[in-house]
């Protein structure tokens, strides 16, 4: 009897280390603990981020993350890092959340949680005005001659491999190798963000660069957080509650897309 109880004593006291270590764990305590908030953030992919000449990473997704660390009490930290590597590093627990135009995919979504969407965006083309005139129509691009390139590990490139098969197609760890391969006629179309090639097609319009008039498909931006921290999940959810309730998210929105002047501090 005495060895029995000392059995079921035993697994009390380990179920009860195993829970306390659990809820000790969450990523929102790791948070306060360590008084810092760690956001992935590319840093290339402008409005939403981007870096500019003093190294700074500026954007929407910058302001949104500063104003949620602040709501925190904590401090901001961005690890800028390629966009394929941006959802390893969260389950790695090298980063917190990720706020890098990183679209709400199902598949995605099984692995990782989701609160948004704070911005809704497309996809489109971005090319030169002379292999725009060349083709007949936007099926011309589906043929082995013509070189496309996406970012690795985006849903353009999914876009690409589901709907452009017969093309050729070139993936880069960031927006700005790819967007060197066109302007260099290393490549005929990138397939990007819609909002990013608008921002490409202004800044290079000199080069002859030249985007679409609406996305192609729907691809609705949100906050991508480990999962098992429901807590966390529903901060963030009543923190976006709140920034969308006052209007400052929406005037946060009209600051990085439709007042262009940022775009001087580019590179």
């Amino acid at each position: 009897m005495k060895k029995m109880w000392a059995m079921v004593l035993a697994v009390l006291v380990s179920s009860l280390a195993f829970h306390g270590t659990a809820a000790a764990g969450t990523v929102l305590d790791r948070i306060q603990k360590k008084g810092e908030l760690v956001v992935g953030m590319s840093g290339d992919q402008p409005p939403l981020n981007a870096t500019n000449r003093d190294g700074k990473i500026i954007g929407l997704e910058a302001d949104i993350s500063s104003r949620m660390a602040s709501a925190m009490g904590v401090k901001l930290r961005v690890a800028r890092m390629p966009f394929s590597e941006l959802l390893p590093a969260l389950s790695d627990g090298k980063v917190d959340v990720i706020l890098s135009g990183m679209t709400m995919t199902p598949a995605r979504n099984l692995k990782v949680a989701f609160v948004g969407p704070y911005y809704v965006t497309g996809k489109a083309f971005l090319t030169k005005k002379e292999t725009i005139a060349s083709l007949k129509n936007a099926d011309g691009i589906d043929t082995p001659e013509y070189v496309v390139v996406a970012l690795k590990g985006s849903t353009s490139q999914s876009y690409v491999e589901k709907v452009l098969p017969k093309a050729k197609l070139v993936t880069t760890k960031n927006y700005d190798e790819a967007l060197d391969m066109v302007l260099r006629d290393k490549a005929h179309v990138m397939v990007a963000d819609y909002h990013y090639c608008v921002v490409s097609a202004v800044r290079f319009k000199e080069k002859g660069l030249t985007t679409v008039t609406a996305p192609f498909t729907f691809e609705p931006i949100g906050v991508a957080m480990p999962d098992g921290d429901p807590l966390l999940v529903n901060w963030v959810q009543n923190f976006f509650v709140t920034l969308s309730g006052s209007g400052d998210l929406k005037k946060m929105t009209e600051r990085w897309f439709n007042d262009a002047s940022w775009l001087k501090e580019m590179p």
